[in-house]
């Protein structure tokens, strides 16, 4: 009896540090974070992805009472978190740089209420939609989940984790955020400078005309217009901004 309770218990310990890697990434990657992927969904897709990698990997034994376990405990939740939070700088660029067009569009009092981004504007919500839409046609979930199953070989349990290296990694791709707002943003902003221009010409020419009954209707409308068609070339944007994101997840995965 006492030799089953503690293979049990040896067990229980080595099952722990796969288990928790891949609930910290399923609680910050997109898609598997969503609202609508409930925690349960989480949990019961977390125990699978163990379960199936488990017999596998020789898992070392440690305590997970003891000061090293606990380190070690934490070390899996950074790694599997930090690998989520790379992915979703993406979908922040994409918050950002929707902000920006519909602050240009004059509809930035046109917000709904998303449970996952905040208060974020339609284009936003668009546009993360639309990234969502990519990262399942790229088979992205696919993809981070076989990451992440190879990294317990590249980045065994137990092995030394550079915290400092692991922010700077973090630091320099959060520029992502305003360098991928500005590659979606940039076009549509400068066709609605241009067009603003026209505006204000045709208002200089016949100063009768009420600027504000005209000028916002038409920067909405030319706004849409040149945003649809914008969206072949986002939509690469995007897809390549994925792509770049899988390449940065696969450096702090130590996978070459």
């Amino acid at each position: 009896m006492d030799l089953l309770i503690a293979e049990l218990v040896e067990g229980f310990s080595s099952f722990l540090w796969p288990f928790t890697r891949i609930s910290a990434l399923l609680l910050a990657a997109p898609l598997f974070s969503l609202q609508a992927v409930s925690i349960r969904i989480r949990i019961v897709l977390a125990l699978t992805l163990t379960w199936v990698i488990y017999p596998s990997v020789d898992w070392p034994v440690i305590d997970p009472l003891s000061a090293e376990g606990i380190e070690a405990v934490f070390v899996q939740a950074l790694i599997g978190a930090s690998a989520g939070l790379i992915l979703q700088i993406i979908n922040a660029a994409l918050v950002v740089g929707g902000q920006s067009i519909t602050a240009s569009m004059g509809l930035g009092m046109a917000n709904m209420i998303d449970p996952n981004l905040g208060n974020v504007p339609v284009l936003s919500q668009f546009f993360v939609i639309c990234s969502t839409l990519i990262f399942l046609a790229l088979g992205g979930h696919l993809m981070l989940i076989k990451l992440l199953l190879i990294s317990f070989t590249t980045m065994p349990i137990g092995a030394e984790l550079d915290i400092i290296e692991l922010s700077q990694q973090l630091i320099r791709w959060s520029i992502m955020i305003f360098y991928g707002a500005l590659l979606i943003a940039l076009p549509i902003i400068i066709a609605l400078l241009f067009f603003n221009m026209g505006l204000g010409v045709v208002t200089r020419a016949s100063p009768a005309l009420n600027i504000f009954a005209i000028g916002f209707p038409a920067m909405i409308i030319g706004g849409l217009l040149v945003t649809f068609i914008a969206m072949p070339a986002i939509v690469q944007r995007i897809e390549t901004m994925w792509l770049a994101a899988f390449d940065q997840v696969s450096q702090l995965l130590r996978i070459q």
